[in-house]
């Protein structure tokens, strides 16, 4: 409402997404990896569990392609979209959902969760881009490598993890935690400026097929991969709702430079968070009730 009524203008909403991504989500995330008791974290089944899910729904989507393309000879760009919708996840949401409902031990967790996913992901968009995208942009390992090194949550992930094996004085700790407290509300605020309708949907099949992967296809994986682990408690429910959040809001620029479909990936951002609305409450209760 505030991005609509034109109350806080646009530049200023893309500066507040800057700051929470560079600094209010990354200090956040230090501050509780920094003092989290990871011992009591099951964090090979964890991440044996988000893993496997990432890729398997990978493969499944591949090889679904494979078997449409000659019917379809020009749909790798429109596809990148679809499996982009289908395998990232929004970190900003997955963190501000788990913080209030499960505390410092859930965002330990999701933080983890960031720590896997991320890399993994951004690694696999990107080769999927190149080989099925319109790009003239020549990617090379070492781009990958650094743009991987240089996000600012993995980078979080790391140092949290240092001072949680170093120690952190109080005074250090105390400024860290006023400044990763704004992050949860204001990375909210963001999801919803950052929601956009100007894309109809003119391919609705595509649209539904990439908002139905992702928040119940993904969740679902997960579910059946926790069973199967042996996966349970906390780790399973912030496992599955890293899977039933909607897709990286920066799936569309990815798409935009990297010769994908940004006109479809823009409709499926924007369609998954509001199907979401629905979808994540109803896998919060079923992980909590399984």
């Amino acid at each position: 409402m505030l991005f609509r009524l034109r109350v806080v203008g646009e530049p200023v909403w893309s500066a507040i997404e800057h700051i929470c991504f560079y600094l209010l989500l990354p200090f956040l995330i230090i501050r509780t990896l920094s003092r989290a008791n990871l011992g009591d974290v099951p964090i090979l089944d964890f991440i044996t569990v988000l893993v496997v899910a990432v890729l398997g729904m990978s493969t499944l989507l591949i090889l679904m392609h494979a078997l449409f393309k000659n019917r379809y000879p020009d749909s790798g760009p429109s596809f990148t979209s679809l499996f982009q919708g289908a395998t990232r996840f929004h970190g900003f949401v997955a963190l501000a959902v788990i913080g209030p409902l499960y505390g410092d031990q859930g965002v330990t967790l999701a933080a983890l969760a960031l720590g896997i996913m991320v890399p993994l992901l951004n690694v696999i968009s990107v080769v999927v881009l190149s080989v099925y995208g319109r790009s003239e942009t020549q990617l090379t390992t070492d781009k990958v490598i650094i743009k991987i090194l240089k996000n600012p949550l993995i980078l979080a992930c790391v140092v949290g993890l240092v001072f949680n094996w170093l120690g952190v004085p109080n005074i250090l700790f105390d400024a860290i935690d006023i400044i990763g407290a704004g992050g949860l509300g204001l990375a909210l605020l963001t999801v919803g400026a950052g929601m956009r309708f100007g894309h109809a949907a003119q391919s609705k099949l595509l649209v539904a097929t990439g908002v139905l992967t992702r928040l119940i296809g993904m969740p679902v994986i997960i579910i059946a991969m926790s069973w199967l682990v042996g996966l349970d408690g906390l780790a399973r429910t912030v496992a599955i709702i890293a899977g039933a959040v909607p897709t990286a809001a920066s799936s569309y620029v990815m798409a935009r430079k990297m010769g994908g479909d940004a006109a479809l990936m823009s409709s499926i951002v924007t369609f998954q968070v509001i199907i979401a609305f629905f979808t994540l409450p109803l896998f919060i209760y079923i992980a909590e009730h399984l």
